[in-house]
C-alpha cells in the first residue's frame, strides 16, 4: 500500500487518543503504514501539564495482531495484552512534550486501532 495509505488510515478514524486513565497525560495510536498480513504503528506519548519522568503505555489487540520489531520503546505482551515502557532517552518529557515509539506488527483479516492507557511515573 503507497505510504498515503498511513494518512488515509488515520483519517478513516485508526488514529485513536487515549481518553481515559491518562489525564493529563495522553497516549495516541496511529496506524502509519498497511499491507496484506503486516502494518507500522506509532504511538504518541505527551505529558500534561507537569513533567514526568517515564510512562508506560499499555493496549490489547482485539484482532490477534502481533508486535514483531520495535524501536524507541521496550515492548512485553502476553497473549493479545501489549505494555510499552520509555527507554532511557524517551522517558523524561517536560510539559506538553511529546516523544513516540514504533512498531512492525501482523495481522489476519481484521486490523482494529486498540484503545490505549498510559500511566506516567
Amino acid at each position: 500500500m503507497p505510504a498515503s495509505a498511513g494518512s488515509r488510515a488515520a483519517a478513516a478514524g485508526l488514529s485513536r487518543p487515549c481518553h481515559h486513565h491518562c489525564t493529563p497525560h495522553t497516549a495516541g495510536y496511529t496506524i502509519v503504514n498497511s499491507w496484506q498480513g503486516g502494518f507500522q504503528g506509532e504511538v504518541k506519548v505527551t505529558a500534561g501539564p507537569s513533567a514526568i519522568t517515564g510512562w508506560t503505555v499499555r493496549w490489547t489487540f482485539a484482532n490477534g495482531q502481533t508486535v514483531s520489531q520495535t524501536w524507541n520503546a521496550t515492548i512485553s505482551n502476553s497473549g493479545a495484552e501489549y505494555t510499552a515502557r520509555n527507554v532511557d532517552y524517551n522517558g523524561r518529557l517536560g510539559a506538553g512534550a511529546s516523544t513516540s515509539f514504533g512498531f512492525l506488527g501482523s495481522w489476519n483479516s481484521t486490523n482494529t486501532a486498540p484503545t490505549l492507557t498510559c500511566t506516567p511515573s
